[in-house]
This record gives structure tokens, C-alpha cells and sequence, in this order.
């Protein structure tokens, strides 16, 4: 039984499709294996993109306490300085209770 060259070299191209299949699938630069740098590299996009928007208002801030003003600013209030004959007010956070409100409206109708 004699095998003709045509036979060979298509069983040849044959097996060599399949193992490139299994390969493509199952190897180290498979279909998932892309599909998670994929995802990986979409993921670093958006933080890369995060990134530089935090730079740019930092950025902003940073030109913005060039003007000494907004220097002055930005010291009294990391500093919680206050230069003299300044006015502080200390706010609480909360609402005042109904009797306190009550209590001041009580008040401004008596006089």
C-alpha cells in the first residue's frame, strides 16, 4: 500500500493546523490569555486617565498659590492661623433641635 506524496503533505498541513489550534487555545498566548491583558490594559488606561486628572487640579492649586492671596489663604488654613483683629467663627455641624428654634422664636415675638 503505497501512500501518494499529495496524502502526506495534506495530513502533514493537517496535523499541523490542529496543533496550531490547541495551541492558539490552550497556550501561553491563547484567546484568554489576550482577553485578560486586554482587560488589564483597559483598566490601566482608566487610572492613567484618573491620574492625570488629579495632576491637573493639582496643578491649578499649585498655580493658584502663586497669587498671595490665595497664599494667605491656603497658610491660615492649614495652619489655623488667624492674623489679629480677624473674626473666627466656629461652626457646628448638626441642626439646632426644635426647642432651641422654638425657644428663639418665643423669643422674638416677647420683644
Amino acid at each position: 500500500m503505497r501512500i501518494s506524496l499529495r496524502k502526506l503533505v495534506f495530513g502533514c498541513v493537517l496535523v499541523a493546523g490542529v496543533t496550531y489550534g490547541i495551541t492558539l487555545v490552550r497556550g501561553a498566548h491563547s484567546i484568554a490569555v489576550f482577553q485578560e491583558k486586554r482587560k488589564q490594559i483597559d483598566q490601566l488606561e482608566r487610572e492613567n486617565e484618573q491620574l492625570h486628572k488629579d495632576i491637573a487640579g493639582k496643578q491649578k492649586h499649585l498655580d493658584d498659590l502663586g497669587d498671595p492671596q490665595m497664599m494667605k489663604l491656603e497658610i491660615e488654613k492649614k495652619l489655623k492661623l488667624a492674623e489679629p483683629g480677624s473674626k473666627q467663627f466656629i461652626l457646628q455641624d448638626g441642626t439646632p433641635s426644635d426647642g432651641a428654634a422654638a425657644g428663639t422664636a418665643a423669643d422674638r415675638t416677647a420683644r
